[in-house]
């Protein structure tokens, strides 16, 4: 009993490279974090700024002064100016609350805005956030981490139920369950190069492989799509096979080649399979050189004295 020989290597082989895409997503997301600390810590507040609002509040304060002087030989217009001063300052707080609100209301129809952040994001990169997971992908996989609460530590808290056009991702708490995430895939999946795992704590890491090579537009059906012309549709070198891997290879050497004013490789192997087939066409020849009737019988072979083109002859 057990599997045909063979069935057993490309199991693990199959499994190995599904963990080596997971890692390679965590370490591209751990660089994206590192970089954008970097960027936070250099974003400085700038000092002249606040320099140059030191210098302008100079000048209101002698302003100020002279008025005070005013005001003490006219007390009944002291009285007046202070209700008249907290009118402008309450109108010109107003308008940066609309202001904030704007922007809020406008941020959800304007689709350029929020693919923007989400690039930014290594949860979402070429996906999106949801109210309780986000999700990113790259051409032949899709990632999914679904939020957990935070007593959440141990696999069999979860139930995941993963099938080729759905998913459904519970917590358990006692006899009932909590539903996180429910609902159909807008796209199969290939079960067999799926998986799930927890973070404690955190959540539950959904590694969805895509059956068909196509550029997901959104995970569930029903939920907001995203533009998928404005997201980065460029394969990386990890998820080109073997065939395409050589082929890339081999443009590479042509182009190599061609900029140092080398034979390309389809150059190479005419030339190489040429000297094969002139080679053959000389054993030929020589085979009948001595054979009875020829003219040549006796006399030493001579190849010169045949112009013969290799592509002329068919084996």
């Amino acid at each position: 009993m057990g599997f045909r020989p063979g069935v057993a290597e490309k199991m693990v082989l199959k499994t190995f490279k599904l963990f080596e895409k997971v890692a390679m997503h965590d370490r591209e997301r751990a660089l994206q974090e590192a970089e954008m600390r970097e960027m936070e810590k250099t974003a400085a507040p700038p000092a002249v700024q606040e320099v140059e609002l030191h210098t302008e509040e100079k000048e209101p304060e002698v302003a100020a002064q002279g008025k005070e002087a005013v005001a003490e030989a006219t007390p009944p217009a002291a009285e007046k100016a202070p209700p008249t001063q907290p009118e402008p300052c309450n109108d010109t707080e107003q308008p940066p609350e609309g202001a904030s609100a704007k922007p809020s209301s406008g941020a959800g129809p304007n689709p350029e805005s929020g693919q923007d952040q989400y690039q930014a994001n290594p949860d979402s990169y070429n996906g999106a956030v949801r109210d309780n997971y986000s999700w990113s992908q790259d051409y032949t996989d899709v990632e999914v981490r679904v939020r957990v609460p935070a007593h959440v530590q141990r696999g069999k808290q979860v139930s995941v139920n993963l099938q080729a056009g759905g998913v459904r991702v519970a917590v358990r708490e006692g006899s009932t369950e909590t539903v996180l995430m429910e609902g159909e895939f807008t796209h199969k999946i290939n079960t067999e190069n799926s998986l799930w795992s927890l973070e404690p704590g955190r959540c539950v890491q959904l590694s969805l492989s895509k059956s068909g090579e196509v550029w997901w537009s959104a995970v569930l059906r029903g939920e907001k799509e995203i533009d998928v012309n404005q997201i980065n549709r460029e394969r990386s070198m990890a998820t080109v096979d073997e065939e395409e891997h050589a082929v890339l290879d081999r443009l590479n050497f042509d182009y190599q080649q061609k900029l140092q004013g080398r034979p390309q490789s389809h150059e190479m192997y005419e030339y190489e399979y040429g000297r094969e087939r002139k080679s053959k066409v000389h054993e030929m020849l020589k085979k009948g050189w001595d054979a009875e009737g020829s003219p040549f019988k006796g006399q030493a072979f001579d190849p010169t004295m045949f112009d013969i083109q290799p592509s002329a002859v068919q084996f």
